[in-house]
């Protein structure tokens, strides 16, 4: 098989067509690795803004591990995924102690490095160094599945193993960076996931897919992810001129970001019924007279293994009483201070005027 028509193809098409964003005009493998990172679960068109602010308040490996993990947090706060971010400051810490603050040369240093995986380590060492080493995100997953008509699932082990035999095979090993680019691009932009214009497709005669008039059923997947239901309920309480938060610790979702104070139920609860639990009386006593009002409720908010119902319920008490003062009571004009959830933030974007 004529491998290298496949390469050329791409890079000639990505010559004409690629998009003119800040990493490519980079070799430097810090600059790579960020916008690798954001845009691992986020779309370009959301990623860049992210991108332009981290990189601006840390513009180096050193700024990054120098970094506190609450302001490493709050310049993440609203891309979520927040793992990533905690992964990052990590690994330039580990970076800063056992490579002198230089960032490492080969696919095995780097690859060895926290929250970085085989994909990651590939487009860095590629991008910036133009080692020989295949990526495969979902973008080139696609463009492999159905320009070979390839039928195994690309979430299945066998599956991986075949599209990384065939990636490496594609591969132009004397300018592997540019290829890398090229592959990623097309599925970015041309063969994207529904109804793609193939017409368009530098690879459209070559495409066995295409040929079959089944380009809609590639890629195959083996199973969709089950999603549990989660019932949040959140109460922001107001003494004064304060309010009160805490910062979400453990294993769970969102783990270091902060949050108001929450009552967790198992099936959808109504306030009346909050009212009676023993966590809402144990949260509010000795505070006097309150007033309480419901301010949204039911609100969906979609992760990948779970779908959150929050209800946010705003609660003026007259003093605080003794449970609050196991939360950290802030001025209402230093939220912007701590880094949120987007679901919180989606609650204080919608009472920002009332």
């Amino acid at each position: 098989m004529d491998y290298d028509f496949y390469s050329k193809s791409l890079v000639n098409w990505y010559k004409e067509h690629r998009r003119d964003l800040p990493w490519r005009r980079s070799s430097d493998p810090y600059i790579i690795w960020i916008s690798e990172i954001i845009l691992q679960q986020t779309r370009v068109a959301q990623g860049l803004d992210y991108f332009n602010r981290f990189v601006a308040r840390f513009p180096d490996v050193r700024a990054l591990a120098a970094a506190s993990e609450d302001e490493v947090l709050r310049y993440w706060q609203g891309l979520g995924y927040y793992s990533r971010a905690r992964n990052l400051l990590e690994a330039a810490r580990t970076i800063c102690r056992d490579f002198g603050g230089i960032f490492p040369r080969t696919y095995n240093e780097v690859r060895s490095l926290k929250g970085i995986g085989d994909y990651t380590a590939a487009a860095i060492v590629s991008f910036a160094y133009d080692l020989p080493y295949p990526v495969l995100d979902g973008n080139v997953y696609r463009v492999l599945a159905r320009l070979f008509a390839l039928s195994t699932p690309i979430d299945s082990a066998q599956g991986k193993k075949e599209f990384a035999e065939l990636a490496a095979l594609l591969l132009d090993k004397e300018h592997p960076g540019l290829h890398n680019q090229a592959i990623m691009e097309l599925g970015a932009l041309q063969c994207v996931p529904r109804q793609p214009d193939c017409s368009l497709c530098p690879l459209m005669d070559r495409c066995m897919a295409y040929a079959a008039g089944e380009v809609s059923v590639y890629p195959v997947k083996q199973q969709k992810l089950k999603t549990r239901p989660r019932y949040f309920h959140y109460l922001h309480i107001v003494c004064g001129n304060d309010t009160y938060i805490q910062r979400r610790e453990g294993k769970d979702i969102w783990q270091g970001l902060y949050q108001l104070p929450l009552i967790e139920t198992d099936a959808p609860t109504d306030f009346a019924k909050l009212q009676q639990t023993d966590a809402f009386r144990r949260l509010l006593p000795d505070c006097g007279r309150m007033e309480i009002s419901v301010v949204l409720r039911d609100i969906k908010h979609v992760l990948s293994h779970q779908t959150l119902y929050a209800s946010f319920y705003y609660i003026k008490v007259e003093r605080e009483g003794k449970t609050l003062n196991e939360y950290l009571r802030i001025p209402l004009s230093c939220l912007e201070n701590y880094a949120f959830p987007r679901l919180i933030l989606r609650y204080f974007q919608a009472t920002a005027n009332c």
